[in-house]
């Protein structure tokens, strides 16, 4: 299985960019009128000048002209600011769209991911780019793209104007012109990449936040408050020191642009005032010439501040893409073969080799072959490492084997839609996940359309409904983030409620009583006990007490199976599982340990 390898980009590039299209695209309404009203507003604008020359050549001495002149420029205003209001409300309208649905597809790309790449990347700096980086874009959508075209459009048709005016004097403006692009041009891509690194601090320093504020009970326990705080200043500092090398280059490259424009505004007025005395340039034709020329040479000025929006949003929209082009480790067969139903839960771990992708030199199962028969509860035991939770997240497949294979009713895992297959699984983890809603919402996360009826009793079989129904609101009692009003063993029991609910053919638990008290815990081994039969379970435990009623015990060492069988079969051999008796369980009098072993 090749490794996914953790986000390390290439330098960003305008062609990053490209990626919006799509998003652009799918809004061709709001795009298209959007173009027509800054089509409209770019016409009205290039009018202006126009009436300009009527006024000083024909004005001052055709009163009728005056008003005709000064009626075409209103109307030239009126259509520009309506236009130009259009255009703000469309491009706003489409900013947001846009953006939202890139958030949108970047969310349902980061959760469909495997768990191998969750694991080498932090959610926190996930989440930076699925905010941060995305706000970036609706800037360019909403204010860059919009001053881009506009001042592309104001550029060409001035130009074309100018060269109606005097072609002369044209054709002289076109040669000075173009340097004030020479500063773009010449820091664009050194300004992309300063863009990029500030970004990437400023991502840092937000994901130093989110893992601190996630911890807090950590960080406040061991009064690290102050160790934090100082933490998050020098990220900012980090932060902050990124951000003045790229304000500073903005700076010198829109300072560079801005005097060459009105440098290059200076000699074409100066070839102009020459022009009216050799060439015989009317008053009107110089206001006009010098009208569009201002236009052209704001556009290109225009261009270095848009530049520089352009190559900020480039780096995130380079960091977003490596997202939107991560691709899962764990494929999904282009013809999935169907589970049996009804399923029997027949499970063969056949000679499975695995190693983890960022550890390519440490196996953590060899030739481990296991099989559970339909109905039949295994329990894995072993010291820490051992290999115990691997065999669970190969048989949910968030990993595939090296070597090997994992089957369910004969048909091999890799060949099964993974999804599908993790519908007829129910888990119950070491440390369940609650989400920040209602008792009632998170029980019925393990099916969705589930009746309040139905997640009642799901809760009185897991021994919860006395707790919740004391809750202020009972099962509609929002517990907060990760189940903050509750205790260890009250979120334990509504994820097994949550198992219960599911109902599926194989069942998983993963340290499911760990946080129960012992007088919990019997309630909840009952509960377990009819949420097991008549179907596959395979129960990892510590706590040898709670794997004692299992059909078969399987000692697990070193990514080996060493022995296995019942508990009283594993005492009598005196092998690893009886050294782990001797320390967790009390002599007991039909079979003292020490007698035995």
């Amino acid at each position: 299985m090749p490794p996914n390898p953790t986000l390390t980009p290439p330098s960003p590039t305008i062609a990053d960019l490209r990626t919006l299209w799509p998003f652009l695209r799918r809004e061709r309404g709001l795009f298209s009128a959007w173009v027509i009203a800054m089509g409209c507003a770019s016409i009205a604008t290039l009018m202006l000048p126009i009436a300009v020359r009527l006024t000083l050549d024909e004005g001052f001495t055709d009163t009728a002209m005056v008003d005709r002149s000064f009626l075409w420029m209103l109307v030239a205003i009126v259509l520009s600011t309506g236009a130009r209001a259009a255009q703000f409300l469309l491009i706003s309208l489409l900013g947001e769209r846009v953006v939202a649905d890139l958030r949108s597809r970047l969310y349902g790309k980061l959760i469909s991911l495997d768990v191998a790449f969750h694991d080498q990347n932090r959610s926190s700096e996930l989440i930076s780019r699925l905010a941060v980086d995305a706000e970036l874009l609706r800037n360019v959508v909403a204010v860059s793209l919009p001053s881009a075209i506009g001042s592309t459009i104001a550029f060409i048709g001035s130009a074309v104007m100018l060269a109606s005016t005097d072609l002369r004097l044209a054709a002289w403006a076109s040669l000075v012109l173009p340097l004030t692009a020479l500063p773009i041009l010449m820091n664009g891509k050194h300004l992309a990449m300063v863009a990029r690194t500030a970004q990437d601090r400023l991502g840092d320093a937000n994901a130093l936040a989110a893992e601190a504020l996630g911890a807090v009970v950590t960080v406040r326990s061991h009064a690290r408050e102050s160790h934090e705080r100082h933490r998050y200043a020098s990220a900012l500092k980090r932060a902050v020191k990124a951000a003045d090398h790229r304000i500073a280059i903005q700076a010198l490259i829109t300072f560079t642009a801005i005097a060459l424009v009105f440098g290059v505004l200076l000699l074409v007025l100066w070839q102009c005032a020459k022009s009216m005395q050799t060439n015989g340039l009317t008053p009107g034709e110089l206001g006009q010439f010098m009208v569009y020329a201002a236009i052209c040479a704001m556009a290109f000025g225009d261009f270095a501040e848009i530049w520089n929006d352009v190559q900020r949003a480039a780096g995130g929209m380079g960091r977003i893409e490596e997202l939107l082009s991560a691709t899962p480790t764990i494929p999904v067969p282009s013809q999935p073969v169907a589970l049996p139903q009804p399923m029997h839960g027949e499970i063969h771990f056949n000679t499975v080799g695995f190693h983890y992708p960022q550890r390519t030199d440490c196996s953590v199962l060899e030739a481990f072959d296991l099989r559970l028969e339909p109905g039949e509860t295994v329990a894995l035991v072993g010291p820490s490492g051992a290999g115990k939770s691997t065999v669970l997240s190969l048989l949910l497949r968030h990993y595939d084997p090296v070597t090997g294979s994992v089957s369910v009713d004969g048909i091999d895992l890799r060949n099964i839609d993974p999804s599908t297959w993790r519908t007829a699984v129910a888990v119950v983890s070491q440390a369940p996940t609650l989400f920040a809603t209602t008792v009632l919402d998170n029980v019925r996360y393990g099916r969705l359309d589930a009746t309040e009826r139905e997640v009642e009793a799901a809760l009185q079989a897991a021994q919860a409904f006395d707790f919740v129904s004391e809750l202020p609101q009972g099962m509609h009692t929002q517990i907060g983030e990760r189940g903050a009003m509750l205790s260890g063993g009250q979120i334990q029991r509504l994820a097994i409620a949550r198992a219960l609910l599911r109902n599926a053919p194989v069942l998983l638990l993963d340290e499911a009583t760990s946080a129960l008290d012992a007088q919990s815990e019997q309630a909840i081994q009952r509960a377990l006990d009819v949420l097991m039969r008549n179907r596959t379970t395979l129960v990892i435990a510590h706590r040898l007490s709670t794997v004692q009623k299992a059909d078969r015990i399987v000692v697990v060492d070193q990514g080996k199976i060493i022995a296995q069988g019942t508990h009283a079969q594993l005492l009598m051999e005196c092998g690893l599982y009886a050294e782990l008796a001797k320390l967790q369980l009390l002599p007991l009098p039909e079979l003292p340990l020490t007698d035995v072993c």
